[in-house]
């Protein structure tokens, strides 16, 4: 086993919270491998470079040699965690926590070693606590400890509704950890008070406490908001390495120092001496952000896919070299000339609907043989060869 202090440098680093230290160390010299858990609900298929954040802190413990447990919430899921929501969520339909949990897997067995990993789904015990099991369980913690979360706190002061099933996630999610009587249990910092109902619940029912380890939550593109797929600024796992690598070169310089934080670990220190140099001229910010996402592809896709990534980008957009742009047959219902804003969302794909494909027109985002087009309502006269830009870094050919 890796000597205890070496441990500890490597679990906490980019790390939020460590609750608390000195027990983690205790188990740590304890020389018996630790039982680390990490709980996601399938409530969407795809997983995004914010729960990479967690899944790499994982991954750190497995190549520390502990055992690793994958916990798939499908019973949770039915619930929904209502952190960060102003109403009651609709009920996922169980062939949605179906497909969705499949998807989890094999995603997630791109940044963990599946053959070092414990995949358990928390239907395994949810769904056989019995009526009295049920009412012992809620007995162990009081109606005023569950309010004192932070957005039931904010419901019940504007007066919002709170389903008695809302009240009833955080129990669930603490149980899972007295079921698997783990370790370790890791989140972002938005789960703090479900992993602390765990280390509570553990204690209620006889078991070590587990230690809580939080990672930061990791901004999406536009900067402002958490990362996530309905919000249309998330970087998805299962993306091309090079698509992927082209939408980390679209954030702002201000953003990437927070990515180089949260995605790769870097200590602030280092961080703030690299924007000072930018600051000064010393580093040019284009080099640096492609050395980002260099690192954040190489850390999340593979060395292969991170090197042809770089160089695809800069024959697109650094040599003007479009052969590399991305190939696209047009149907031959298309109309000609075809409207810009049907170009751009049903035949290249580079947004999903109307009002996405208008902005990055006006935005000023959009060129069509290098020439801007800043009305929504321009026809295009396309032909074979036609080079069309949609987005910073979306280059398509039509062939």
């Amino acid at each position: 086993m890796i000597d205890v202090q070496k441990q500890l440098q490597r679990i906490k680093a980019g790390t939020s919270q460590l609750i608390p230290e000195d027990e983690l160390v205790q188990k740590l010299g304890s020389g018996k491998k630790l039982r680390v858990k990490l709980g996601l609900d399938p409530t969407a298929p795809d997983l995004h470079l914010g729960h990479a954040v967690v899944l790499g802190k994982l991954r750190d413990f497995q190549d520390l040699g502990h055992e690793v447990i994958f916990l798939v919430g499908d019973f949770t899921a039915r619930i929904g965690d209502p952190t960060g929501k102003s109403k009651t969520r609709p009920p996922l339909q169980p062939e949605d926590i179906a497909r969705n949990m499949q998807s989890y897997i094999a995603q997630v067995s791109k940044i963990l070693d599946p053959k070092k990993i414990t995949i358990r789904y928390n239907s395994e015990w949810c769904d056989k606590l019995s009526t009295k099991e049920m009412v012992n369980l809620c007995a162990k913690v009081t109606v005023a400890r569950i309010i004192e979360r932070e957005d039931f706190a904010k419901r019940i002061t504007e007066h919002t509704a709170i389903g008695m099933h809302e009240l009833l996630y955080p129990l669930f999610q603490g149980y899972d950890s007295v079921a698997l009587d783990s370790d370790v249990e890791l989140g972002g910092t938005d789960q703090t008070f479900n992993l602390l109902m765990g280390r509570f619940l553990q204690e209620q029912y006889g078991q070590q406490r587990q230690i809580v380890i939080t990672t930061p939550l990791l901004l999406g593109l536009d900067g402002i908001n958490k990362m996530s797929k309905s919000l249309g600024n998330a970087i998805g796992i299962a993306e091309p390495a090079d698509q992927a690598f082209g939408k980390l070169m679209s954030i702002s310089d201000d953003l990437m120092w927070h990515y180089y934080q949260v995605l790769l670990c870097m200590p602030a220190e280092e961080v703030k001496l690299l924007s000072i140099n930018v600051a000064d001229g010393v580093l040019h910010p284009m080099n640096l952000k492609k050395d980002m996402a260099e690192r954040i592809i190489t850390k999340f896709w593979s060395a292969l896919e991170a090197q042809a990534a770089r160089t695809n980008f800069e024959s697109l957009f650094q040599r003007k070299d479009y052969s590399q742009a991305h190939l696209v047959t047009l149907p031959q219902a298309t109309p000609h000339p075809v409207s810009i804003v049907e170009l751009i969302k049903l035949l290249l794909g580079a947004a999903t609907t109307s009002s996405q494909a208008k902005r990055l027109i006006q935005e000023g985002a959009v060129s069509v043989d290098g020439h801007h087009v800043t009305d929504f309502k321009t026809m295009v006269p396309w032909q074979p060869g036609m080079i069309i830009k949609a987005g910073k870094h979306k280059i398509f050919k039509i062939q």
